[in-house]
């Protein structure tokens, strides 16, 4: 089972950038960011295919995010831009372990987890 370890989150205020990465330990397919902010459901944010060529977003952060792959390394960044308050949640960072050729956006498809990050955006 691989690990996950996500860092960069900390706390920045509106119209700042943050950038977000995560390092697995072991092989994953494809990986994603997902955020839950506080009384709310954990949401996805984006996600990047097995070798990088594909990438998907939330339509509340496509333009503002952007999400990138090492190539040929288990390691993905999420470059975030223009930051909004109600950008503020931890983020987790999620992977696929079993389909080489998915690249869902729900929780269930990823069997992989890391600790999650907090990101705070001061107005």
């Amino acid at each position: 089972q691989a690990q996950l370890v996500e860092s960069g989150g900390g706390l920045v205020q509106a119209g700042a950038s943050l950038t977000l990465s995560c390092a697995a330990s072991g092989h994953t397919y494809g990986m994603a960011w997902f955020r839950q902010a506080p009384g709310k459901e954990r949401e996805y944010v984006a996600a990047v295919s097995w070798r990088g060529g594909s990438r998907y977003y939330a339509k509340a952060v496509e333009g503002r995010f952007t999400i990138s792959r090492d190539s040929g390394k288990n390691i993905i960044h999420l470059q975030m831009n223009n930051l909004k308050p109600e950008d503020t949640a931890v983020y987790y960072c999620a992977a696929d372990l079993e389909d080489p050729d998915g690249l869902g956006s729900e929780i269930d498809d990823f069997t992989a987890w890391g600790q999650g990050t907090q990101v705070t955006v001061s107005s």
